[in-house]
């Protein structure tokens, strides 16, 4: 084995996953301290945890920008295992860091709340992870808390996600006495004492007795998965440890299942135990796929190799102190100080002044990185997120990072003149840093709109304009992303372009049908023939057709659409690219005027969770509000209320819903898709 490749294979990059309020950061903390990487403790509660390191993080409480750390462990005295842990946000508004880490990440952690279990964000980020082909350990934490249920939460994991949980063992003692963990795979009793230290002893005669039976299903569970433990197991051999844990691997790398663990972070239990799994079942860069890049009309396949081709993706900006970070995720070749690269989104290309490791909020200069590192770039005012970096003389393109629509928009305004251009300089950094956040200007008052996935991220995006760059400003009333598709199909509809009087003229003549899809497509289709419009105007009448349906006859964008583009006209001496752009925009605004539109409205999935005497109000509360429910699910003393509601008729819904319950009801909400608006 080459030095690279064990190199590579004793690294793992992993994401901390999981519901707000799970306790991710609390666990990534735990694991810092566990590994030596900090000396003391910093708990969410105080503000002071590492991987919260911005003054809002900590004034809420929350994670909001995915943090990256680095992190030494070496599982049962063995190897030295390096891990990247990148400790991301619960809340719904903020997907996009959760999207862009899952992009970049070799495996997660998904941690679970042993009282609470699968809540509806821990299901967004599972179906993230699992869309992303990311290999997955399921930690329960909060053990030592009452109504804690390490079975419940698996058969959640079954129930609501379809997962195939493997329990590679069983917490010791209920709620306040949890204190230990049988281990079904190494046939161990771990007990930890109050500082979260454990003690480790092989199974008595007794426990075998009770306990192998737990492992021989675990056993079997997994050799339906993996045909090396099922040939040993069908052969009768005894299955020793390595041989259980190598199989659980391959499984788990397979996406066949899940182990789960269980623990309580807040009180260091279960976090030794955890780290082992990471090193023993989350994959390293050289157990990933090759990723595809493509060059030009080829697809090139990019293992892991420090000497391959340079491949890496930007997929994160933060600025700190005064200085933007670019986050990189390298898949193939070494990156040095020094160098020059080819960028996807900057024709001059790039030029690598500064590169370092960056351990929360502190960096530290590298001068050089290699394929399976995640690292960051000192310096570039200009990056995007999503851009490909490459060797100039082989420049490569990757899969970039998909945001989701934007869906509310606040109006902002300055509170002086003489701040517009801080406010504007402020925005535009904050939009760099995250794709679902955007800046317009209302075409009709001038004022500034902020778009963004909800009312916290804006509150957040605001929070960072006043204190970050000492913005004042107001905030307007709150505008929803209405979108428009056509309301039936129509044909034969003519867009023409015909100036031609006196030097140079212009003419374009085309023929367009316009058809509703039913999803939210924007599509286009040449299907003329014989060549009646060449190539390069066929791409303007595309240009002209898509700006059209930037703004549909209602002023919103349009979706939903298929544009058809059937016959057309040239001139050999006035037709240009010009004229087919208008001809094509003047045709899709006549074939929108004549079928009309249907408006779409953003509608959000609530998942409530109230008192059961509660229920009757927030059903009525949330009917008054144009929403239906889908399902009430009764946990004795608590219901959870799923249901269904327009965003436009959901504003300022958290403050209704506690004053309806006196303050013990929680919402969850979540961007479900847009359908038509409903007469009121």
């Amino acid at each position: 084995m080459n030095t690279h490749t064990h190199l590579l294979s004793h690294w793992r990059n992993l994401g901390i996953i999981a519901h707000i309020d799970a306790g991710k950061t609390t666990l990534t903390e735990r694991l810092l301290w566990k590994t030596g990487e900090i000396r003391r403790v910093g708990e969410v509660h105080d503000g002071a945890a590492t991987t919260d390191f911005s003054a809002i993080e900590r004034e809420r409480g929350i994670t909001i920008g995915a943090a990256a750390v680095q992190a030494h462990w070496a599982p049962r005295g063995g190897d030295d295992h390096r891990l990247t842990l990148i400790d991301t946000p619960g809340h719904i508004d903020f997907a996009i860091e959760v999207e862009r880490s899952l992009r970049v990440l070799d495996g997660a952690v998904a941690v679970f709340s042993a009282v609470d279990g699968v809540q509806p964000q821990s299901e967004t980020v599972w179906h993230q992870a699992r869309r992303h082909g990311v290999p997955l350990i399921a930690y329960v934490n909060k053990m030592d808390r009452v109504g804690a249920s390490f079975e419940r939460v698996l058969g959640q994991l079954q129930d609501k996600l379809q997962a195939r949980p493997w329990a590679l063992g069983w917490p010791l003692g209920e709620e306040s006495q949890f204190h230990g963990w049988v281990d079904f795979v190494g046939r161990q009793i771990v007990e930890w004492d109050n500082a979260g230290n454990p003690t480790r002893q092989d199974w008595s005669a007794d426990q075998q007795a009770q306990w192998q039976p737990h492992r021989l299903r675990l056993i079997e569970a997994v050799a339906d998965h993996d045909e090396v433990l099922a040939d040993a197991w069908l052969a009768g051999t005894a299955v020793d440890d390595a041989q259980l844990r190598a199989a659980l691997r391959r499984a788990t790398l397979a996406g066949a299942g899940v182990p789960v663990l269980a623990g309580a972070a807040f009180k260091s239990k279960g976090i030794d135990t955890l780290l082992d799994a990471i090193v023993d079942f989350l994959p390293s860069p050289l157990d990933r796929p090759a990723v595809v890049a493509t060059r030009g009309d080829d697809e090139v396949l990019l293992p892991p190799d420090p000497k391959g081709p340079l491949a890496g993706l930007l997929f994160k900006i933060t600025h700190q102190s005064h200085a933007a970070l670019s986050f990189v995720r390298l898949y193939s070749g070494t990156l040095k100080v020094g160098d020059q690269v080819a960028s996807s989104q900057h024709a001059q290309g790039r030029r690598i002044s500064r590169l370092v490791r960056v351990q929360a909020d502190h960096t530290h200069d590298i001068t050089e990185a290699v394929a399976g590192e995640i690292v960051a770039v000192i310096g570039w005012k200009d990056a995007v997120s999503g851009e490909t970096l490459s060797a100039p003389s082989a420049p490569l393109l990757l899969d970039t990072i998909h945001a989701q629509h934007a869906v509310l928009a606040w109006r902002l305004n300055a509170d002086k003149a003489s701040d517009l251009i801080r406010m504007s300089q402020a925005l535009s950094s904050l939009a760099q840093e995250d794709p679902s956040f955007r800046v317009a200007t209302d075409a009709v008052t001038g004022e500034t709109l902020i778009w963004g996935m909800g009312e916290l991220h804006l509150e957040v995006m605001v929070e960072r304009l006043r204190s970050e760059w000492n913005v004042p400003v107001r905030v307007g009333e709150p505008r929803v992303a209405y979108q428009e598709t056509p309301a039936r199909a129509v044909q034969g509809v003519e867009g023409k372009v015909a100036k031609q009087t006196g030097g140079q003229g212009q003419f374009a003549r085309v023929l367009i049908e316009v058809t509703p899809t039913g999803d939210d497509a924007v599509r286009f289709v040449d299907r003329t023939v014989g060549g009646v419009i060449p190539k390069a105007f066929v791409a303007a009448v595309e240009k002209g057709v898509r700006a059209a349906l930037e703004e549909g006859p209602r002023g919103h964008p349009v979706v939903g659409i298929e544009v058809t583009l059937t016959d057309g006209q040239t001139h050999a001496k006035d037709s240009s690219e010009m004229a087919f752009h208008r001809a094509g925009s003047e045709a899709v605004k006549a074939a929108l005027a004549t079928a009309g539109t249907r408006l779409l409205e953003p509608v959000m999935e609530v998942a409530i969770h109230a008192p059961s005497g509660n229920v009757g109000d927030v059903v009525g509360d949330l009917n008054r509000r144009q929403g239906r429910v889908a399902s009430i699910e009764d946990h004795g003393a608590q219901v959870e209320v799923l249901g269904y509601a327009p965003l436009a008729r959901l504003a300022g819904y958290t403050t209704a819903l506690r004053s309806l319950t006196q303050g013990r009801a929680s919402s969850d909400m979540r961007f479900n898709g847009y359908e038509e608006v409903q007469a009121a």
